[in-house]
């Protein structure tokens, strides 16, 4: 049985930070043979900004604008889960709950603009009847959810325990949203509990795991973009799917390198120059001090093993997706409708695989918009 959710705020042991700079200062650096990002991270923008880590990023600035948010962590099963959960300010009618499932390299921190915008539409210029009980979970491994004792969770798993926390909460029907990883929990949800789960909204239709025999051309136009971008950019995803550890060993120990391969997918997942320094380090800073760089890529693994089977099955409930124009491997049409009950498909004008965060208006609009018709359900 699932404990009560208790209220939850991070605290900073002053020795972590101190230990952190000193390592900081201390990186060894890799000779750089040419500037720029074309052979992965660039050796120069990663000197200024392990600088400013070291220096000038305030964490405690950091950690108290996350305070803001309400915090909370419940027991489920093995593991203790941390959450946000911002309950509707006034609206006209009964709000929708809303689970935002983050993916990688991030956490709850993904959704961090977006919340107070979904939870409080009629203080953003929006309407009032649009605001949901929004409640933004940390997966097992990563942010302040507990890593599991033994092998990573999958996302038919994770799924199952946000099913789990939403029960907890009191709600029996809700909706569901995410992308990247997030995308895939949500669509499990959606698989295992359609009698609970009144729509659901994602930013990608997933990478094929299958293939069928009738694909359309579109189709297979885009699984051949998918292999080359998985030959140009799909190492990261290799190693975390097969040598995880290997890779977790230097992560875990050089907050240089944790910045390095986090910063290079940053940029290259988004739209433009997305990010500042602090909002950077803020996202990297809760890596290092939780010690989840490990576990979170381990999720990966996890997720290789689903049988094949699990990715064939079509989702019934009502499915949006927001297309971001800087995204991943967007897929077709074709491909949503064959994998999803498709009732409505966007192309926004701007922004990455980090919508949530790169264009949190932008992104909290996509939801208002396709959520709406859903509400009395």
């Amino acid at each position: 049985m699932a404990d009560r959710p208790e209220l939850f705020a991070s605290e900073t042991d002053p020795a972590q930070l101190a230990d952190l700079r000193t390592r900081l200062r201390a990186t060894r650096w890799p000779d750089s043979p040419e500037d720029g990002w074309a052979l992965g991270a660039d050796v120069g923008y990663l000197r200024e900004l392990v600088t400013y880590w070291a220096d000038e990023f305030d964490w405690a600035e950091q950690e108290a604008a996350l305070a803001r948010l309400p915090r909370y962590r419940v027991r489920l099963g093995e593991s203790r889960i941390h959450f946000v959960h911002a309950r509707a300010v006034a609206p006209s009618g009964p709000a929708l709950p809303l689970v935002l499932t983050h993916g990688w390299p991030d956490s709850f921190w993904r959704y961090s603009k977006v919340v107070p915008l979904l939870a409080d539409p009629g203080a953003h210029g929006g309407d009032p009847a649009d605001a949901f009980d929004v409640i933004v979970p940390d997966m097992p491994g990563y942010g302040y959810s507990d890593r599991p004792a033994g092998p990573a969770l999958d996302s038919v798993a994770v799924a199952g325990l946000w099913a789990e926390l939403m029960t907890v909460l009191g709600y029996p029907r809700f909706a569901a949203a995410g992308g990247d990883i997030g995308s895939s929990v949500s669509r499990f949800l959606a698989l295992d509990h359609p009698d609970r789960v009144v729509a659901v909204h994602r930013m990608d239709g997933g990478l094929p795991a299958f293939m069928p025999d009738d694909l359309t051309p579109e189709e297979r136009s885009w699984l051949q973009d998918v292999t080359a971008w998985g030959t140009a950019e799909g190492a990261y995803a290799a190693m975390h799917r097969t040598k995880p550890q290997t890779a977790a060993v230097g992560l875990t120990d050089s907050p240089a390198g944790l910045a390095a391969w986090i910063v290079e997918k940053l940029r290259a997942w988004s739209d433009g120059d997305a990010f500042t320094k602090d909002e950077i380090l803020t996202n990297v800073t809760i890596y290092w001090l939780t010690g989840t760089i490990g576990s979170a890529m381990r999720m990966y693994r996890a997720n290789a093993a689903i049988p094949p089977e699990q990715h064939a099955r079509r989702v019934e409930v009502p499915s949006g997706f927001s297309l971001f124009p800087a995204d991943l491997a967007r897929a077709p049409r074709a491909w949503l409708d064959r994998m999803a009950n498709t009732v409505r498909v966007t192309e926004p004008e701007r922004g990455g695989h980090f919508a949530p965060f790169e264009e949190p208006e932008l992104y909290a609009q996509e939801l208002r918009d396709f959520f709406r018709p859903f509400r009395a359900g």
